[in-house]
C-alpha cells in the first residue's frame, strides 16, 4: 500500500514476511505511532529521500502502527519510537535502532546488506526475553511487598519527585502503591506531575518529561496514560480529601470526555501541536487526535471515570463511563476481546484493563450484567493464555515474526491478578484467586529484583498475601451506605454493593466488623477493624 508521506510502497505485516520469504530478501520494520512527531518526521525526510528508496530495493519495507499492533511492538521496540528493525523472513533481529537521519539509514542498509550477503538468515538472532521465557517463579511472601517499597524509597528523587533519574514517566501505579505506603513520596510526585506534565490550558497530561527535573516535555498525550493519572489523582483524593487533587483529576476526566470522545467511546491519542507550540491558547492549532477505539484504554478510562464518580457524585463521569462501557462491550465476543473493531484479539493487556473495568462497574454501579461479563472474561482468560506453571502469555502463541514466541509481561500479570483479587470477591469464587496467585507466584522469584516501574505486582501481592478490606453493603448501589462504602480511604478496598446481608459489614483477613447501619458506624467499624490489624 502506498504512502504518500515517503511514496515507499509500505507491507502490511503478514504481507511483508511472505514477499520476503517468496524473494529471500530481508524486512526492514518501520514501528511507529501516529502520536509519534519522530516518526512523522523520519518517514517524510529519511524514508522520502531517493536514494534510501532506491537502497531498499532489495529489501521488503513493513510499517506497523505499534498501538495497533501491541505484540509487534513488544517483541520489535528498540527502545522508542521511532523503531527501524531489521529482520530475517522468519522475523529474527538482524540489527536495529530508533530514529534515524538520512546518512543513519543507509550507512545501515549498506551494512545490514553485507552481513546478508555473507551469512544469511544465520546472522538473526532471538532476543532473551523471548528465547528464555520460562518466567522467574517463586514463592510469594509479605517481605515482596517490603522489599519493593525498600527499593522505592533509594530510588525517589528528594530533590525533584518522581522514581529514578531521567527521562521522568509519571507512573501512576507506582503512585498509587506509594499511597498506602509512603504518602509523601506519592504527594510529592503527585506534585511534580501535575506542575510540569500537566496541560493547564486544555487538560490532560503529557506523556513525560526528557530530564530529571521534568524540562524538555515530550507533548504527545496517551488516553491510557490520562486515564490511569486520572484514577491516580482521584484516589488520592481518598486518601488526602485535597481538594487541589479532586481537581486535577477532573481536568483529566474533562479532557477525555472533550478531547478524546469520538461520540461513543475514547479515542487512542493526540499527537503534539505544530512545533510543540504549547505556549498560549491563542498558539493551539487543535493537534490531530487518532480516534481508534482501542478496547485496553477504553477500559482504563471506564475504569478511572468510575473511581472519580464514586468519589465524587460526578455525573458526567458516570454517564460518559456507561456509554464507553457500551461501546467496550461490543468488543466482546464470548469472553475474547477485539484490540480494536476488526483488530487481533486476546492480547493478555486488553483482557486484564477489561476485566478491571467490569469489576469497578459492578462495585460502582452495582451491575450484575457487568459482573456476569466480567467472568467470561476471566474465565476466557484463563482459559486459553494461562500455561500450566500458572504464567499468562501476552496473547496467543501464533504469528508472523516473533509472534510465534511466547512472552510473559510482569506488569500486565499484574493487572490481571488485581481485577481476579477483585472478581473473587464479587462472584464469591476462590478459583479466581488461585488464577491470580499463579500470575503472580510465576514472578516471585525476581521479587528482590523489581524496580520502581513495577509496584503494580507489589500492590497485587499485598492484595493477595496480605488481608485486605471488604465492604459488603446490604443495600442496592447509590444508596448514602454504598457511597460511604466507596469513600472509605483505600483504594485498594473491594466494595460488594447488594449484599446478602443486613446495613454494611466489613472485613479484613478473618476478622469481620459487626454490621453498620449508618455511614458514621461504617467508617468507625473500619477504623476499628483497621486499626485492630495495625496491633497485632
Amino acid at each position: 500500500m502506498d504512502d504518500a508521506r515517503s511514496a515507499i510502497e509500505w507491507h502490511s505485516w503478514e504481507e511483508g514476511f511472505a514477499a520476503a520469504r517468496e524473494r529471500d530478501v530481508p524486512v526492514v520494520l518501520f514501528l511507529s505511532a501516529t502520536w509519534c512527531a519522530d516518526c512523522a518526521e523520519m518517514e517524510e525526510k529519511t524514508f522520502g529521500n531517493p536514494q534510501i528508496r532506491a537502497n531498499l530495493e532489495e529489501f521488503v519495507p513493513v510499517k506497523v502502527d505499534a498501538d495497533r499492533r501491541p505484540r509487534v511492538r513488544d517483541r520489535y521496540n528498540m527502545g522508542g519510537f521511532p523503531s527501524v528493525v531489521f529482520c530475517t523472513p522468519d522475523g529474527e533481529i538482524l540489527t536495529g535502532a530508533t530514529q534515524l537521519g538520512i546518512e543513519g539509514l543507509r550507512s545501515v542498509l549498506e551494512r545490514v546488506r553485507g552481513v546478508w550477503s555473507d551469512r544469511g538468515s544465520e546472522a538473526g538472532r532471538i532476543p532473551r526475553a523471548l528465547r528464555d521465557s520460562e518466567p522467574p517463579a517463586g514463592t510469594l511472601e509479605a517481605g515482596i511487598e517490603g522489599s519493593l517499597l525498600g527499593r522505592l524509597e533509594a530510588a525517589f528523587d528528594d530533590e525533584y519527585g518522581g522514581w529514578g533519574d531521567a527521562p521522568k514517566f509519571p507512573m501512576p501505579r507506582t503512585i498509587e502503591f506509594a499511597l498506602k505506603r509512603d504518602r509523601a513520596a506519592a504527594r510529592r510526585t503527585l506534585e511534580a506531575v501535575r506542575t510540569h506534565l500537566h496541560d493547564d490550558y486544555e487538560g490532560g497530561f503529557f506523556r513525560y518529561a526528557e530530564n530529571r527535573d521534568w524540562s524538555e516535555i515530550s507533548h504527545e498525550k496517551l488516553t491510557d496514560e490520562n486515564a490511569a493519572l486520572c484514577r491516580a489523582f482521584a484516589n488520592a483524593y481518598l486518601a488526602t480529601g485535597e481538594e487541589a487533587y479532586r481537581e486535577t483529576a477532573g481536568r483529566t476526566a474533562k479532557y477525555l470526555t472533550t478531547t478524546l470522545w469520538t461520540g461513543e467511546a475514547f479515542a487512542g491519542s493526540q499527537a503534539p501541536g505544530p512545533d510543540d507550540s504549547y505556549g498560549a491558547p491563542e498558539d493551539r492549532t487543535g493537534p490531530p487526535v487518532d480516534e481508534t477505539v482501542y478496547a485496553g484504554r477504553n477500559a482504563l478510562a471506564i475504569e478511572a471515570l468510575l473511581t472519580y464518580h464514586a468519589y465524587t457524585d460526578d455525573a458526567e463521569a458516570k454517564r460518559f463511563a456507561e456509554r464507553a462501557l457500551g461501546a467496550l462491550e461490543e468488543l466482546i465476543d464470548g469472553g475474547s476481546v477485539a484490540h480494536h473493531s476488526g483488530g487481533d484479539r486476546d492480547a493478555l493487556a486488553d483482557q486484564a484493563r477489561t476485566l478491571r473495568a467490569l469489576t469497578t462497574a459492578r462495585e460502582v454501579l452495582g451491575s450484575e450484567a457487568a459482573l456476569e461479563t466480567a467472568q467470561e472474561v476471566a474465565d476466557y482468560t484463563i482459559e486459553t493464555l494461562q500455561d500450566d506453571n500458572g504464567a499468562f502469555r501476552d496473547g496467543p502463541a501464533a504469528g508472523e515474526g516473533l509472534l510465534s514466541y511466547p512472552l510473559y509481561p510482569i506488569d500486565t500479570a499484574a493487572e490481571l491478578a488485581d481485577g481476579l483479587l477483585d472478581l473473587a470477591v464479587l462472584a464469591d469464587d476462590e478459583e479466581y484467586r488461585e488464577a491470580a496467585r499463579g500470575a503472580l507466584s510465576a514472578f516471585a522469584g525476581a521479587g528482590d529484583r523489581m524496580g520502581p516501574q513495577l509496584a503494580g505486582y507489589g500492590t497485587a501481592v499485598s492484595r493477595l498475601v496480605g488481608e485486605p478490606l471488604v465492604i459488603r453493603v446490604g443495600e442496592p448501589a447509590g444508596s448514602d451506605l454504598h457511597r460511604a462504602a466507596l469513600r472509605i480511604a483505600d483504594h485498594e478496598a473491594v466494595i460488594v454493593p447488594g449484599a446478602d446481608c443486613e446495613g454494611a459489614v466489613a472485613s479484613a483477613g478473618k476478622r469481620t466488623a459487626e454490621p453498620a447501619p449508618s455511614p458514621v458506624d461504617l467508617e468507625r467499624a473500619v477504623s476499628a477493624l483497621v486499626g485492630a490489624g495495625a496491633a497485632e
